[in-house]
């Protein structure tokens, strides 16, 4: 599907989601059939313009020629929305099966995405799924509710362990997950623990294959379009680790510019390189992949200017962006553009979306001040009544 997006000053933006299918990069690589198949590339050409709702937002009508691009949907990959982390966990969760485990352990935010893809994972293949679950000090003795994520979690029978940010600081991800571990070992059962964002070597492969459905369906498309540039927000490390080296690798050849969501840039070529190195890629993560902090407020925290923005890319385009990973990217990048016009001027964009949808939810008082579009109906008692289909009363 082609889609036309503005960017400001005049620059297209090309948003390329993906629909990942089951296909393993070698022989000896483990994955499991939690992914739907890909959907059938089609294309249609179409002319927005994106005009601002406030005036610091970074997105303005374009004043010039668009460019066209591929929207394939990455954040509809199957499996209740799970977007990026289900291409990890087709790794991860084959793994867990291949060693005999009946019950499988990750972490992550209140509102993780990948938290609750895990949950969804694991019922596919019948395991138990453990979560542990960081929230606020005054929240982490109540019943954490059923907003967003957390409703598709609890509602798959997840175990829902919460922890204080406090304690995750000062305790450790790892730490934390080898402790519930333990305590299930004791218990009699055989767990499998998955990384916050299923972020480790053998999960990075899922975005190493996602390069080459990339290739495949630029293949198969009418236009050969050869990319520049791939823009994605990154929140754990795993996806930029394997889409730059895939991209590096592969006939693309196309710069990775990541948007960071948490921490800081110099944190993520680090990880990512710890990344790279188990894979044995022999290259430089500082090399292959740019990264730019976007994260803001910070972690999951929007301002108002970061969600009037998710908000009028919807109301202009139909893509929904999620507020905590590609909306701050996006935004960030386009806000870059800006900035920097020469950096990106006539360059050929590949927007990955993450997925996250469910995340909005959670921000529903935030964007309430500024989403109407409703008014009662007036409808005058002289008019004459018609039924249509069914009776809904």
């Amino acid at each position: 599907m082609e889609l036309r997006m503005c960017t400001g000053e005049g620059h297209g933006i090309i948003v390329f989601k993906l629909m990942p299918g089951v296909r393993v990069p070698d022989e000896e690589a483990l994955q499991s059939p939690i992914l739907g198949v890909p959907s059938p590339p089609f294309t249609f050409p179409r002319l927005l313009s994106c005009p601002s709702s406030h005036s610091n937002s970074p997105m303005e009508p374009s004043q010039s020629a668009h460019q066209y691009g591929a929207l394939d949907q990455n954040d509809l990959s199957g499996m209740q929305l799970s977007g990026n982390k289900v291409r990890k966990l087709e790794f991860l969760m084959a793994d867990a099966v291949a060693q005999g485990a009946d019950s499988v352990i990750t972490i992550g935010g209140i509102q993780s995405n990948h938290c609750r893809a895990t949950a969804v994972a694991a019922k596919y293949l019948n395991l138990d799924c453990f979560l542990i679950l960081r929230t606020s000090n005054l929240l982490v003795d109540k019943d954490p509710g059923l907003t967003g994520n957390l409703l598709v979690e609890r509602l798959a029978g997840a175990h829902v362990h919460l922890i204080s940010k406090e304690e995750y600081s000062k305790i450790g991800s790892v730490t934390l997950t080898n402790v519930l571990k333990e305590k299930l070992i004791k218990e009699g059962k055989r767990p499998y623990v998955i990384p916050v964002g299923g972020s480790n070597s053998l999960g990075t492969w899922g975005y190493v294959e996602a390069v080459r459905e990339i290739e495949q369906q630029i293949q198969k498309g009418t236009e050969n379009i050869k990319f520049d540039d791939i823009v994605v927000a990154c929140g754990s490390g795993g996806t930029i680790a394997g889409l730059s080296l895939g991209s590096s690798l592969s006939t693309l050849k196309a710069k990775v510019h990541a948007f960071s969501v948490c921490d800081d840039p110099d944190y993520f070529h680090n990880f990512a390189q710890g990344l790279l190195d188990g894979l044995k890629a022999g290259v430089s993560s500082r090399d292959i992949v740019h990264i730019q902090n976007a994260k803001g407020l910070g972690y999951a925290m929007n301002t108002s200017e970061e969600l009037n923005f998710v908000k009028d890319v919807a109301a202009a385009t139909g893509v929904i962006l999620d507020p905590v990973y590609s909306g701050k990217a996006a935004y960030g990048m386009l806000k870059d553009m800006l900035e920097n016009p020469k950096k990106w001027e006539g360059r050929k964009i590949l927007f990955i979306h993450t997925g996250g949808l469910l995340g909005l939810y959670d921000k529903v008082d935030q964007l309430a001040s500024f989403i109407g579009n409703w008014e009662r109906m007036d409808v005058n008692e002289s008019v004459p009544r018609q039924d249509g289909i069914g009776k809904m009363f």
